[in-house]
C-alpha cells in the first residue's frame, strides 16, 4: 500500500467520526473490536444506498418483490443450508504473540507479496497448493505452506505457530422451548435462508410466475475472529441480497444478464469504471455452477463488494428434503422440445449479494477529496465529499447572511416549504464561507443564501458544492431546481 492510499483510508475514517458518518461502538466503554454505529449523515447516506438498490431492484422489476424476514430462524434451517457443519474458518495462532490469524489470509497476503516483488511463479504455485488444502479441508497441509513459505506473524516476528483448527462463525444464543431441539438458535450469518424459506409463501399469496425474484435488506452477524479494515469485516453487518428463481437450463442467461445488470448499478453513481472489476471464482462451493465478484478498488487493494452466484436447487432441494416439505414449482408453459408443459421442477436461484457496508465505505472513499483553492494571494482547501445527490444526507442548506433585519425569519418560511420534500439543515452562526466548508464536509449538494435582495424580491443565491459556483434564483423555484437534481430518476433511469 502506497503511503498516498494509507492516507487517504486514513483520512476518511477520521473525516466520518468527526463528521457524524461513523463510530466505534460502546466508545465510551473503549469500544467493541469490529462493531460500528452509524451517526447521524452515516444514517441518512445508508438509508439512501438501500433505497437506491431496493427501487432498482424492487420497483423497477415488476416480477421481483421484496420481504423482511427475522433474524433468529428454526435452528435446522442452519442444518439444512450446511452452516452447522461447514460455516468456518481455518485458524491459526501464533504461540509467542498470542494472535489468532485466518490461515487462508496469511497465505493470500503471501501470495499478494510474491506478485508485489514481481515473483509470478511463486504466487501461483501457492495459489494453486492453498486452493486445493482448503478444497479438500487439509488444515496439516495449510500449517505446512504457512511454515513453507517462511509467513511470520506481523506482531511477534517469529513463524512459533499452532496447528490449524476450523472456527465456526456463528453467534448462538439460547431461546425458550424450541420444539424436539435443545433450545439452541444462532444469530442469522447471512440474508439469504430468510428467502429461500419463504419461497413458496412469496410464490403462492403473491401468484408470482417463474422466472421471479425475492428481495431482502436485512443485518447478519459472523464471529469473524479477524476483522480488520474499519467497516470491511465487521461481526455485525448488513447484507442487500436477491434471489432470482429461474427455471433449469436458463440459469446461464439469468447469471450473465444479472452480473452485467449489477455493475450498470454501481457504475450509475459516476464511479471512475476503472476501479471496478469482475473477479471469477475459481474454486466453486459444491453446490454452485457459477460465481462472479465485483470488486472495488479500496486504498488497500482490490476487495469484493458483491457476489453473482449461480446456487443450481441446491437451496430448495436441502429445504425440502429437511423439512419434508414440497419445493416444486408446476410450470404450465410449453415446452417447445416436447410440446408439453414443463410442469413440477425445483426452480434453480440465482443470487446477487451485496454488502451494505462495505457500499458505504466505497461511495465515502469515492467521493472524499482534499481540494486545493489556493491562488497567488492567499492559501486555501477544503475538504469536500463529492456524493451524488440521491445519495448525499442533506440535500440543501439554508443560511441568512445575517442573524437580523428580518432575514432569519424569510429564511424559516423558505426552508418550511422545502423540508417536506428534503431533508434540510438550516444555519446561521459563523461567516458564510465556513458555514459553506462544513455543508461540503458532509456532501451536501447545494447552500442556498437569504440575503437583503430576498426581502425585495423573493430571490435567493444557490451555490453548487461541486462548482462553487453561485446563481441567483427564485425562491418559487427552489423544490424543481433541487428535485431535479437530487431525483432517483437520475439514477434509475
Amino acid at each position: 500500500m502506497s503511503n498516498n492510499t494509507d492516507d487517504l483510508f486514513k483520512n476518511v475514517i477520521a473525516h466520518a467520526k468527526e463528521y457524524g458518518f461513523v463510530f466505534p461502538s460502546s466508545e465510551i466503554y473503549d469500544g467493541l473490536s469490529a462493531v460500528y454505529d452509524y451517526g447521524q449523515f452515516g444514517a441518512e447516506l445508508k438509508n439512501n444506498i438501500k433505497t437506491y438498490w431496493w427501487k432498482a431492484m424492487v420497483q423497477l422489476n415488476e416480477n421481483i418483490v421484496g420481504i423482511d424476514s427475522a433474524i433468529f430462524m428454526h435452528p435446522k434451517i442452519w442444518k439444512a443450508s450446511g452452516h452447522v457443519d461447514g460455516f468456518s474458518d481455518p485458524m491459526i495462532d501464533n504461540k509467542d504473540s498470542k494472535k489468532r490469524y485466518r490461515a487462508d489470509q496469511l497465505l493470500e497476503d503471501k501470495i499478494a507479496k510474491y506478485d508485489e516483488e514481481g515473483k509470478t511463479n511463486e504466487a501461483e504455485e501457492l495459489q494453486v497448493e492453498m486452493d486445493n488444502a482448503l478444497k479438500a479441508e487439509n488444515l496439516p497441509r495449510l500449517r505446512e505452506l504457512i511454515i513453507e513459505h517462511n509467513i511470520k506473524c506481523p506482531i511477534s516476528g517469529t513463524a512459533n505457530w499452532t496447528e490449524v483448527r476450523q472456527f465456526n462463525l456463528m453467534f448462538s444464543t439460547q431461546m425458550g422451548a424450541v420444539a424436539d431441539e435443545a433450545d439452541v438458535v444462532y444469530l442469522r450469518p447471512e440474508t439469504a435462508q430468510g428467502i429461500f424459506v419463504n419461497y413458496l409463501n412469496v410464490q403462492k399469496s403473491g401468484r408470482m410466475k417463474i422466472p421471479f425474484g425475492i428481495a431482502q435488506i436485512g443485518k447478519a452477524f459472523r464471529n469473524e475472529v479477524i476483522a480488520r479494515q474499519f467497516i470491511i469485516r465487521m461481526r455485525e453487518f448488513e447484507q442487500m441480497e436477491m434471489q432470482f428463481f429461474v427455471r433449469p437450463g436458463t440459469q446461464k442467461e439469468w447469471f450473465d444478464k444479472w452480473k452485467e445488470t449489477r455493475l450498470k448499478w454501481h457504475l450509475a453513481l459516476g464511479t471512475n469504471p476503472d476501479k471496478y472489476r469482475y473477479h471469477e471464482h475459481t474454486k466453486l462451493a459444491h453446490y454452485a455452477d457459477a460465481a462472479y465478484d465485483i470488486e472495488f478498488e479500496f486504498p488497500f487493494g482490490f476487495k469484493e463488494v458483491e457476489g453473482i452466484h449461480s446456487r443450481t436447487d441446491f437451496d430448495l432441494s436441502q429445504h425440502q428434503q429437511y423439512s419434508g416439505k414440497k419445493m416444486q414449482y408446476f410450470d404450465p408453459e410449453i415446452d417447445p422440445a416436447t410440446d408439453k408443459p414443463y410442469g413440477n421442477y425445483i426452480p434453480y436461484v440465482i443470487e446477487t449479494s451485496i454488502g451494505l457496508d462495505r457500499m458505504f465505505l466505497l461511495t465515502m472513499i469515492n467521493a472524499y477529496e482534499e481540494e486545493d483553492l489556493s491562488t497567488d494571494e492567499k492559501q486555501d482547501s477544503r475538504t469536500v465529499l463529492r456524493l451524488h445527490p440521491a445519495l448525499a444526507p442533506v440535500k440543501a442548506a439554508i443560511f441568512p447572511l445575517t442573524k437580523k433585519d428580518g432575514l432569519p425569519e424569510k429564511a424559516r418560511e423558505i426552508m418550511d416549504k422545502l423540508k417536506l420534500d428534503f431533508n434540510l439543515q438550516y444555519e446561521e452562526k459563523d461567516a458564510i464561507g465556513k458555514r459553506y466548508r462544513r455543508q461540503d464536509a458532509i456532501g451536501t449538494p447545494f447552500c442556498i443564501t437569504v440575503d437583503h435582495q430576498t426581502l425585495e424580491d423573493n430571490t435567493v443565491t444557490i451555490r453548487h458544492r461541486d462548482s462553487m459556483e453561485q446563481e441567483r434564483v427564485a425562491a418559487d423555484n427552489l423544490d424543481k431546481i433541487i428535485g431535479d437534481l437530487v431525483s432517483w430518476k437520475n439514477l434509475l433511469k
